[in-house]
């Protein structure tokens, strides 16, 4: 199972972008195999990094590790512009970059935009249909993808209609809180759902984002519902290996560690992930 971690504390500072940075180049030293930036245009606390500006960022400070998006919400943006956007992104990364795509779901924010959130899937949908076609060898975006077809697309989401939308236009799901339970029940429902679009979801790849307090560490604040975390607060590293053990089971191949820690206390928490966790991973 590969390792990634989110650059996604809470709330980064506003002076926060070398601290950004540093936690990023940090990972890539230390063997981890992914970063990955989430996404939202409201924030009440601290600065939110815009995902993309983020990543472009990070993809200039390392050269390794692989670069995700977790998840971009579609329905904020029109299809061209994007498709701009993350085909650059895969320049810059030199093809290290995953467009992680959902339809997003907080009102607050689609109204802020004069969006109807009634109509994500719609657009989603619509989204993924243009962005296939512009990064196309005629496509219309005037970015030229470094990867053939354009960046991977993980797509997230639980439901039937965001299962149907990963084996219609993605190369992986990506979920976010999971347990190997609910891993199983979406591989099952990939299975059925595929045989309906005949796409074999064999071909996808599974990963999630799964919350971690390491021990020692002090959460800056409560988890946001329905992020469930990989294991309690302040558990052994024992107790996480075998959580992600229980996922690779179910046919996880990779987990991106949300640490809802204050910023200060990334690189000290990286340094536990790389002497308790990768180790054990790779036994």
């Amino acid at each position: 199972m590969q390792l990634g971690i989110s650059l996604a504390p809470p709330r980064w500072p506003a002076a926060g972008g070398a601290m950004a940075l540093r936690t990023a180049l940090r990972a890539e030293q230390l063997g981890l195999h992914y970063l990955t930036a989430d996404d939202h245009v409201l924030r009440t606390d601290g600065a939110g990094l815009d995902p993309l500006t983020l990543l472009a960022a990070v993809a200039g400070a390392t050269s390794r590790i692989r670069l995700a998006s977790s998840v971009l919400v579609l329905p904020y943006r029109h299809p061209l512009l994007l498709a701009n956007q993350a085909a650059t992104l895969d320049v810059l990364s030199g093809g290290r970059f995953t467009l992680g795509v959902g339809t997003g779901g907080d009102p607050g924010e689609f109204a802020a935009l004069g969006l109807d959130v009634h109509e994500r899937g719609r657009r989603t949908d619509q989204c993924l249909a243009a962005l296939r076609e512009h990064w196309a060898a005629d496509g219309a975006s005037a970015v030229r993808p470094r990867t053939e077809g354009g960046p991977p697309v993980w797509v997230g989401g639980r439901s039937d209609a965001a299962l149907r939308r990963t084996l219609r236009f993605g190369a992986g799901w990506h979920g976010s809180g999971v347990d190997e339970h609910d891993v199983r029940q979406v591989r099952a429902r990939l299975e059925v759902l595929g045989e309906e679009l005949d796409r074999d979801p064999a071909e996808l790849t599974l990963s999630a984002v799964c919350a971690l307090v390491p021990p020692g560490f002090t959460p800056a604040g409560p988890l946001p519902p329905p992020l469930r975390p990989l294991a309690d607060p302040g558990a052994r590293a024992g107790q996480v290996l075998d959580a992600l053990d229980r996922l690779r089971g179910a046919g996880l191949s990779m987990v991106a560690l949300w640490l809802p820690l204050d910023p200060h206390q990334l690189l000290d928490a990286l340094d536990w992930i790389h002497s308790d966790l990768l180790g054990g991973l790779r036994r």
